[in-house]
């Protein structure tokens, strides 16, 4: 196995959509699927699509429950109901960077598994959006693409800092200051 190198946000991979696996049992894509797994582990993510890692393929892997890895080849995810749920996502592709995106709160989903069998399910809360998310990949769409409110992206730290303070009690923050005057050219 080994660790592959993750595509950043500004790549074309990223915006392609990628093509439907041939044979999901070819030992290439096996290769794949493994390289996958111990790359979204060492960075510790909870989904990576193959576009993510410069291979135009529809598949991904992602934690399922009890801390297992999954792959699934040549994806198909539909809504099951009309329900929406707005949450914080990151990306291996987009570093330090987060921002909440809505998402359908609950969807089918059915593929292939690495053994060729059909696998189908349906998945809610944190599974649901990491699939949609790794599904958006294998479109050509980031993230930050089905935002509607940009003001609701930013760095970690700054996200971080900005809910503590919102957390403070208001006696506990410190005064605003005023701005200084701006120079005009």
């Amino acid at each position: 196995m080994a660790l592959l190198k993750i595509a950043r946000m500004g790549h074309p991979v990223l915006t392609r959509r990628a093509l439907p696996v041939a044979d999901p049992t070819a030992p290439e894509i096996r290769r794949l699927v493994a390289d996958m797994a111990e790359t979204m582990e060492d960075a510790s993510g909870l989904g990576l699509a193959a576009p993510q890692v410069h291979v135009g393929l529809r598949l991904f892997v992602w934690r399922g429950g009890a801390g297992n890895i999954l792959a699934l080849i040549n994806p198909e995810i539909e809504p099951v109901g009309e329900e929406m749920e707005e949450g914080w996502e990151g990306c291996l592709s987009i570093p330090g960077l987060r921002g909440a995106v809505p998402r359908a709160a609950r969807i089918r989903f059915r593929g292939l598994d690495i053994e060729g069998r059909p696998m189908e399910g349906e998945a809610a809360g944190l599974a649901a959006r990491v699939i949609q998310h790794e599904t958006d990949h294998l479109d050509g769409v980031l993230y930050p693409m089905r935002m509607p409110d940009l003001s609701r992206f930013g760095f970690n730290e700054e996200l971080h800092r900005a809910a503590s303070q919102a957390a403070r009690p208001a006696n506990d923050r410190p005064e605003p200051q005023p701005e200084p005057p701006q120079e005009t050219a």
